[in-house]
């Protein structure tokens, strides 16, 4: 004790200096730290993530929305750190974060009449044929879906359904593995084949008629942008010049290789289409990567988008064995005339 109180007596100036370097360090810390919200925050608004390698940090938005309320409660908890400054533009950063966000954590108030036809589908990304063939079966059984769209999934996948038994339950359905996408049905399909616009690979389409209403359906599958994100981007546009060219009886589903937090995904939102979880206030589901035992599921890249003749009834995430994806499931309210 009697050494440290010589020392503060005898190197005032060298102990200062420690104080000052220490908290020029906690500073700098925290100001790379918050850099990543105020970067993403840029680019989300200013939507410089379409076709560029911000894609893929973008996926993190709502993580580094959590780590810039961390830093500022640091900033804020810390009087060495607090520089009023700095307080000030963090704090406008994790409110901008935060005004962005929240509307997909509250729930849409849209009416649906207790007689309004429902439509069950589901869709999953079979990676290459490796889901469970029998556990997805299982699903759509118990689920009850009336549609399904399956992605990556080859002929040897195909087979592997059909022995597990979804023929039974789904007769129906316009096939093109070799065009990666497929979709399944409990009732007639009509008008099927694959769209003509600039994507990596067509897109399977078709039309199922349900309670008087005969619903579009595209099983979506895009490039994916870790391999080229300026394909991924023509992908999603391509999408974009689809929906709105389609009626407000339309249910896009699949893999879109797109959060919410995508431009390219807002973009075909603006088109005419609503995601199923944001309108039922899910905004935290998490579709990918599942099955690996270091890395829990992180960020939502399957979703049901509809048109305005539908709504949202529920919608839900379930792990099928085999693949890297969850499974979406969303019940559809189709909507009298006078609500769309």
């Amino acid at each position: 004790m009697t050494n440290t109180l010589t020392d503060k007596r005898r190197y005032p100036g060298r102990l200062r200096s420690l104080r000052r370097g220490g908290r020029a360090w906690a500073l700098l810390g925290c100001g790379l730290l918050a850099a990543a919200p105020a970067t993403l925050l840029v680019v989300r608004l200013a939507g410089l993530d379409a076709g560029t390698l911000f894609a893929m940090p973008m996926v993190l938005f709502p993580y580094s929305t959590a780590l810039g309320v961390l830093v500022l409660g640091a900033m804020a908890a810390v009087p060495a750190l607090r520089l009023r400054w700095a307080l000030a533009v963090l704090t406008t950063v994790v409110v901008a974060h935060g005004a962005l966000l929240a509307p997909r954590f509250v729930p849409a108030r849209q009416h649906v009449p207790a007689e309004s036809a429902e439509l069950r589908v589901a869709t999953v990304n079979a990676d290459g044929g490796r889901a469970d063939a029998r556990a997805l079966v299982e699903l759509i059984r118990t689920e009850r879906i009336d549609v399904l769209a399956v992605e990556q999934m080859p002929s040897a996948g195909v087979d592997a359904l059909d022995e597990a038994g979804l023929g039974a339950l789904m007769p129906y359905r316009e096939l093109h593995p070799e065009y990666d996408s497929s979709l399944y049905s409990r009732h007639p399909l009509s008008d099927g084949g694959t769209t003509d616009v600039d994507t990596a690979w067509p897109q399977t389409t078709a039309e199922v008629t349900v309670g008087g209403h005969t619903v579009q359906l595209v099983a979506v599958h895009t490039y994916y942008p870790l391999g080229d994100t300026k394909r991924w981007s023509r992908d999603m546009a391509a999408l974009t010049s689809v929906a709105r060219r389609s009626g407000p009886d339309t249910v896009f589903l699949g893999d879109f290789n797109a959060s919410l937090d995508h431009s390219p995904m807002r973009k075909l939102l603006s088109a005419g289409l609503t995601d199923t979880h944001a309108e039922l206030g899910r905004g935290w589901a998490r579709t990918w990567p599942v099955g690996h035992a270091l890395v829990p599921a992180l960020v939502q890249l399957d979703h049901v988008l509809h048109g305005s003749g539908l709504a949202g009834v529920s919608v839900g995430e379930h792990t099928v064995p085999g693949t890297d994806h969850r499974a979406v499931v969303a019940v559809l309210a189709l909507l009298p005339a006078n609500q769309r």
